[in-house]
């Protein structure tokens, strides 16, 4: 459901933009500096791409997607009017619940994992030409996200508690668009972007129950709804 309304918006905003009405431009200097800053904040789904090995009777899926928050700080940087490279480390938080069933369909396990990211995200941001106050535009770059949760030591009880045990470090490629929005006073910015991770993020162990040992990659990805204050 949060992952839908995330796509709706993507797709809201050229309607959005159509729609509008000729009226006075807010005067600024925002898109003529070579550099300014700005700070950001937002909230996520965090998912897993999970895939099972050839054959396996056991089915995973990430179910229950909980929204979590991102907090940035945005540089920005102009070399040309209409090409800004961006610069936005920051920190995000939230969670992920797997649920584990077997060929009959039942519940065999199911297991919360709770990430806390340091991030440092490098987007190009390609914008369109302004109309009245806003200004729409696209996005693509790349996140490197180092998980501070990530790795943990498998806790083989079998009881409440035990979770899978993942990588620290991953890369991602990320793609998205957005609006500026030219106020009075600084420039607010709605922004919806999906970041999907490229490694497998299962640090595999022989201790691990047998059906976590059924999946063959473990790819994390991320849908974000960002607002920048600027």
């Amino acid at each position: 459901m949060i992952k839908r309304t995330f796509i709706i918006l993507f797709l809201l905003i050229p309607v959005i933009l159509t729609a509008q009405k000729a009226k006075p431009k807010n005067d600024s200097n925002y898109d003529e500096r070579l550099l300014h800053f700005g700070f950001s904040m937002g909230v996520n789904t965090m998912d897993f791409n999970v895939k099972m090995k050839s054959g396996s009777e056991i089915l995973a899926e990430v179910v229950s997607l909980k929204p979590g928050i991102n907090i940035q700080i945005v540089t920005d940087y102009r070399p040309t009017t209409y090409l800004d490279f961006r610069f936005l480390p920051g920190v995000s938080f939230g969670q992920r619940n797997i649920n584990f069933y077997n060929k009959e369909g039942s519940l065999v396990y199911d297991t919360q994992i709770e990430s806390s990211f340091l991030e440092f995200p490098l987007t190009l941001k390609t914008k369109g030409m302004r109309l009245n106050n806003s200004r729409p535009y696209i996005i693509g770059g790349l996140n490197f996200r180092f998980d501070l949760a990530g790795k943990k030591e498998f806790d083989n009880s079998g009881g409440e508690g035990s979770y899978l045990r993942l990588n620290k470090a991953d890369l991602y490629y990320e793609a998205g668009a957005g609006i500026d929005f030219y106020l009075p006073y600084f420039k607010l910015t709605i922004e919806v972007k999906m970041s999907n991770g490229l490694r497998d993020m299962l640090d595999y162990n022989p201790d691990f129950p047998p059906y976590f040992n059924e999946i063959e990659s473990l790819r994390s990805q991320l849908w974000v709804l960002s607002f920048h204050f600027e």
